[in-house]
């Protein structure tokens, strides 16, 4: 009786372990409840910039699949405007480009998401600009800060110099009520940029120093 009496109390003693432990983990994510909305620019037809067979909506996509890991591993609830090669187009008789940022826009408004992200990278003709940019349209009063921490995250983790910039002829981000901000990851343009975006490595640190620059915000 006696040994049967200890392997119940030794069975109540792991199960609350066991509680504790998920609460005290539980209580230590970042990001919990949080509603997170992340655009993998381009796709499908849409390829964005290209340097002889290297696509930019591959890297984007590449990006934005780490990123939702590791903001659901703090906690919090991730949604992406597309999770393969293609684009959100509905419309084949008009501008099918136009289609595919309006569609992009109306899922993300309607999602109630508390903030979103789009990622896309830049190409220029120079080959000597380099480095992660934030873009941000002024259609919400939050936009702003959200994208000075952003910048000044990527700046301390990525040793970017560039700096943010606001823009109102992004017809995505003009079109969204909610919090949020377009980052440039880098330039495929530029022959570094171009080797360290291909990189699984280098893309885990983009998305670890998106992750700060987030968290931050909520704070």
């Amino acid at each position: 009786m006696k040994k049967t009496y200890s392997i119940f109390l030794l069975i109540i003693l792991i199960c609350t372990f066991l509680f504790v432990s998920a609460d005290i983990k539980k209580s230590n994510l970042e990001l919990i409840g949080k509603v997170i909305y992340i655009d993998p620019g381009h796709g499908g037809p849409d390829p964005g910039s290209i340097y002889k067979n290297i696509y930019e909506k591959d890297i984007n996509l590449e990006i934005c699949k780490k990123l939702e890991t590791i903001l659901e591993d703090e906690g919090a609830i991730v949604y992406l405007t597309r999770y393969g090669d293609y684009d959100l187009s509905k419309s084949y008789t008009g501008s099918r480009k136009k289609s595919d940022l309006n569609n992009r826009a109306k899922i993300i408004n309607a999602s109630g998401a508390d903030l979103y992200i789009s990622i896309h990278l830049n190409s220029i003709s120079s080959s000597t600009w380099s480095g992660a940019q934030v873009f941000y349209d002024d259609v919400n009063k939050n936009n702003y800060e959200f994208a000075q921490l952003m910048q000044e995250q990527l700046k301390n983790d990525l040793k970017t110099t560039r700096k943010v910039k606001e823009i109102s002829t992004m017809l995505m981000n003009r079109k969204i009520t909610i919090p949020g901000i377009l980052v440039e990851a880098g330039f495929l343009s530029n022959p570094n940029d171009r080797y360290l975006l291909q990189k699984s490595d280098y893309q885990y640190k983009i998305v670890e120093s998106i992750k700060k620059g987030i968290i931050k915000y909520f704070k």
